[in-house]
């Protein structure tokens, strides 16, 4: 038994944690090759090495993916100090290189001389599509404004269908339940972020972010975008890009009588978050949102025009509502505070509502001990207390999109 458990250890020397392995770079300059400080890790992996997301079989574990910062010119490399089969040869290595071939596109380099080689190249190299935008943030580091342009692409442009190939691998690193779309379908559009800056007196871009969006057909003749994925590499997070670009998606298909609204799939708390913030930047400049509107209530007014001037439906646009409203309420006033918590909190109240409904259907053919359970689940102090903890967490939520109003 002791043998045992001194071969479980010297096993468990083996086991890498693959968010720390794999080593992600945008990659400008030659020596930003051999520089650490330029690498960033995933979030998750889990879609590859499992939900332990760890790899066995090697130590010091080091999976290369570097890509050149505009073409997205990909070196995949695997290093490890020692591997399990050395020691042990009735035990087999993960294989960790074959994880990563599924889902990197074919004509990666496997050689770091060749990948420098065609950095050389990326002066070649430029953004897809149709400008749509351009704007600038200051780099207090560089001392200077960055430029930056977002593009909408055509899959059918020369050249992207591979780009974007590459380009889509990062979903899986940073998009826990990501997957790969089928862009042989015309109904996607893409828009893409792009950094301008300067290699040895030329203009070079650098790949910052994407978005898909898949345009659903509404009878009779109108179309639902709907925003399928979104992302901004790490390098660039925090910048301020996902709110440039999900503003000018917005306005661009604002700009189209065919499309009913625009939606998203699946959203994830930081997509929410970045909506509200740009639904409510576009939305305080429509008449029906002025301050001495928004004092009355939520109206159909508001619902309209925001739907029809920006695509923007009626469950998003009372959220907005409901934002701006909090921002010219004065929560030290008892009275004003309360009456804006009362009706926060009677939208909260629906689904409890719909609940309620459901279960008077359901008491013709319920037992008596399922009744039972189903009126003990919707006792009405829970209810209470379930509100509050609802209404405090909004609260919260539009405090610091708010916040962010005022700093923009």
């Amino acid at each position: 038994m002791a043998g045992v458990n001194a071969m479980e250890k010297k096993l468990a020397e083996y086991k890498c944690d693959t968010n720390e392995a794999i080593c992600l770079k945008l990659v400008r300059f030659p020596e930003d090759v051999d520089d650490e400080g330029t690498s960033f890790h995933p979030e998750y992996s889990h879609q590859l090495y499992g939900d332990d997301e760890v790899a066995f079989g090697y130590k010091g574990l080091q999976i290369q993916l570097y890509y050149s910062a505009g073409s997205l010119t990909t070196l995949f490399k695997v290093k490890y100090s020692s591997k399990v089969t050395e020691k042990f040869e009735c035990v087999e290595p993960d294989d960790v290189e074959g994880k990563i071939r599924e889902i990197i596109p074919q004509g990666f380099c496997g050689n770091t001389d060749d990948f420098i080689s065609l950095l050389e190249k990326e002066a070649n190299f430029k953004p897809f599509g149709n400008l749509i935008h351009t704007y600038s943030i200051h780099n207090e580091e560089a001392g200077e404004d960055i430029t930056y342009q977002i593009h909408k692409v055509e899959l059918a442009s020369s050249g992207f269908r591979e780009y974007h190939g590459r380009l889509q691998t990062f979903l899986m690193w940073f998009i826990e339940t990501a997957s790969f779309i089928d862009v042989d379908d015309d109904r996607w559009d893409f828009f893409l972020v792009f950094e301008k800056y300067n290699k040895d007196g030329e203009t070079l871009f650098a790949t910052v972010g994407y978005m898909t969006v898949y345009n659903y057909y509404v009878y009779p003749d109108k179309t639902r975008p709907r925003v399928s994925q979104m992302l901004i590499l790490p390098p660039f997070q925090g910048e301020g890009h996902g709110a440039q670009l999900l503003e000018t998606v917005h306005r661009f298909y604002c700009n189209s009588p065919k499309v009913q609204d625009i939606t998203a799939e699946d959203p994830s708390e930081n997509y929410v978050k970045l909506r509200d913030f740009v639904l409510v930047k576009l939305c305080q400049a429509l008449q029906s949102f002025s301050a001495d509107k928004i004092s009355l209530g939520f109206s159909e007014d508001m619902a309209i025009e925001a739907q029809e001037k920006l695509k923007i439906n009626k469950k998003h646009a009372r959220r907005v509502y409901e934002i701006l409203r909090l921002r010219a309420t004065d929560m030290s006033n008892e009275e004003v505070a309360r009456a804006y918590r009362l009706e926060v909190k009677k939208r909260l109240f629906g689904p409890y509502k719909k609940n309620q409904r459901e279960l008077t259907k359901m008491r013709k053919c319920l037992r008596p001990e399922e009744l039972a359970s189903q009126v003990s689940q919707m006792d009405t102090q829970l209810q209470h207390e379930e509100l509050e903890r609802g209404y405090q967490d909004v609260l919260g939520e539009y405090r610091r999109i708010i916040e962010r109003l005022a700093r923009a």
